[in-house]
């Protein structure tokens, strides 16, 4: 549709008749369903993977193989409350941020990981 097309549905629905406080109800409904569609398909997917994420970095446990959202792969050596130090090379171990975990590598993953790097 074009801005001329918009602009010519817009005025003809100036021009259309109205029903004297039936304008109000509709829009207010029109509102109402633009929130519970805008809500269904965005705000609920989000948190529901924010949960799981949550869920994913409290399971972490010394020994488990992760990658985190900037990169890096790495062995958590250990967690506390808020980070985790992550061993990513021979005595070199850093600290990163929980929310920085992207991804725990599966044994399935590990072993593949594995048969790359010997080939």
């Amino acid at each position: 549709m074009t801005f001329g097309g918009i602009l010519t549905f817009f005025y003809q629905a100036q021009q259309a008749p109205r029903s004297p406080g039936g304008s109000s109800l509709g829009l207010m409904m029109m509102m109402i369903l633009v929130f519970v569609i805008f809500y269904v398909l965005i705000i609920l997917p989000s948190r529901r993977k924010q949960k799981r994420h949550l869920e994913m970095v409290e399971r972490l446990k010394p020994g488990d193989r992760i990658i985190t959202s900037g990169g890096i792969y790495g062995t958590v050596m250990g967690t506390q409350k808020d980070k985790i130090e992550l061993k990513i090379a021979a005595n070199v171990k850093i600290d990163i941020a929980k929310n920085a975990v992207a991804v725990i590598l599966t044994p399935q993953e590990k072993q593949e990981k594995q048969k790359t790097e010997i080939h």
